[in-house]
């Protein structure tokens, strides 16, 4: 559609996300499904004395601490599998909060669109019945994503790196290929949820809706992948300042530990703030795919044909 308002759309959902809270809380959620592990692994070498030998590790440091690993893994067995457990549950836990925060967005601004009052409780109960359908959807595509990249990667390291230079090419046609592909399954989970569609049905009409609107479509998704990103690492710039300087000066603390201790209560501090902004800002891009949705979607008003008859 070339008429269509994007600043209407930009506008409109943050005027819906801001009038009603609720949203927030399934941004919450759904910002839980979207990744985000931020590993923060301080590998500090404390300096082995290994006397005239270059390698910083020799056979019998390197033996001891295989037999040393070994020995924990024999004493802690049950412990790592329980905490391997607790790890496996939480993740399935947190994917599902997101796919129903997801659902609950979805649901939420089409009802705010109408002007009815949002219930977390209702919209709760009415995103249940599409959990399994927007699940099968991205596992699909999760799975698919999988088939084409694990191959790639053993193949790249059995290869000692020349598989990679190899698939190159198929990984720069991959990459947008996927960027589009992530644009239909979008409008695909609008479908799924606005229209009671099934997994089929829901991708073929997102399919379709994405392929009836490219442009509308890739200018939004420019946008909110730049809109986003800027807003993302703004979000995530109390966290920036505090652990670059750290991995920086890394080599230079060796084992002073004070710094570490400041920098991981400061984070400690601000990830109820990052959790929340986070969810505030997932909260609006998926209000903004939805209104698209519903821009292109909605039935344009017809405009009577009248004929005059002949005198």
């Amino acid at each position: 559609m070339n008429n269509f308002n994007f600043g209407e759309v930009l506008t409109r959902a943050w005027q819906i996300v801001w009038k009603n809270k609720v949203l927030w809380i399934f941004g919450i959620l759904a910002s839980c499904a979207r990744g985000g592990g931020g590993g923060s692994g301080s590998s500090g070498n404390s300096g082995y004395r290994t006397g005239s030998e270059d390698s910083p590790f020799s056979t019998n440091q390197f033996e001891q601490f295989a037999e040393q690993a070994k020995q924990f893994l024999e004493n802690n067995l049950w412990i790592i599998i329980a905490v391997t457990v607790a790890i496996i549950l939480l993740s399935l836990l947190a994917y599902f909060l997101g796919m129903m925060g997801r659902i609950g967005l979805i649901k939420g601004v089409s009802q705010a669109e109408k002007d009815m009052t949002l219930s977390f409780g209702e919209i709760w109960a009415e995103s249940m019945p599409f959990f399994w359908r927007i699940f099968g959807l991205n596992f699909l595509f999760g799975l698919a994503f999988f088939v084409l990249i694990v191959p790639m990667v053993i193949l790249g390291v059995v290869t000692a790196g020349v598989g990679f230079l190899c698939f190159l090419p198929l990984i720069c046609i991959l990459i947008p290929l996927g960027w589009v592909l992530s644009i239909v399954i979008e409008q695909a989970q609008n479908a799924i949820v606005l229209e009671d569609l099934n997994v089929l049905d829901g991708f073929k009409r997102g399919w379709q809706v994405a392929k009836a609107n490219v442009g509308p479509m890739l200018i939004m998704a420019l946008i909110l992948a730049f809109g986003g990103g800027i807003l993302g690492v703004i979000i995530a710039l109390p966290i920036i300042i505090t652990v670059i300087p750290l991995a920086i000066g890394a080599a230079a603390m060796k084992e002073v530990l004070t710094p570490i201790y400041i920098a991981l209560a400061c984070c400690v501090v601000y990830l109820p703030v990052l959790i929340f902004l986070n969810g505030v800002l997932t909260a609006y891009l998926q209000s903004v795919w939805t209104l698209t949705y519903l821009r292109l979607t909605q039935p344009k008003e017809e405009i009577p044909l009248i004929i005059e008859a002949n005198a």
